[in-house]
């Protein structure tokens, strides 16, 4: 994995965590899309990251240090980057940057970034351990 840049989203063998297009529905009456939409569409990406690092089901228990750098606008292509950057007893912290490819241009730059942390969930719906190793890929 390659650490990104603001002009390069980052080069994983897999791809993005998630990608989605903003719709209309997912927009204010100016064009812009509401913060809340992306922040769910980061936490989706995070908690796939997660689920596979925790072997299961997690729960956001958290959002640290969240960035808006640019608006996200109608027909924008959102592609949401996450890794695990730290790994407890029963949390794993992810990293989550959200690139957008502007429609009409083609520009593909950074627009909000943040760490999300999860707690790793038994079948009581109850926190549990992390495994300490990840499985193979």
């Amino acid at each position: 994995m390659t650490h990104p840049t603001d002009e390069q989203p980052p080069d994983f063998r897999d791809g993005p965590a998630l990608r989605t297009i903003a719709m209309p529905a997912d927009a204010n009456p100016a064009g812009d899309i509401f913060g809340g939409w992306i922040l769910s569409q980061m936490d989706i990406a995070g908690g796939v990251v997660a689920y596979e690092r925790a072997h299961g089901r997690v729960a956001t228990i958290g959002i640290e240090a969240m960035k808006f750098h640019r608006p996200v606008l109608i027909g924008d292509e959102v592609s949401c980057w996450a890794w695990v950057t730290r790994v407890g007893n029963t949390s794993i912290a992810v990293r989550v940057e959200a690139w957008v490819r502007r429609r009409v241009t083609g520009e593909v730059f950074r627009v909000t970034e943040g760490v999300f942390t999860y707690v790793a969930i038994g079948v009581d719906r109850r926190p549990r351990q992390v495994p300490k190793e990840a499985l193979p890929a």
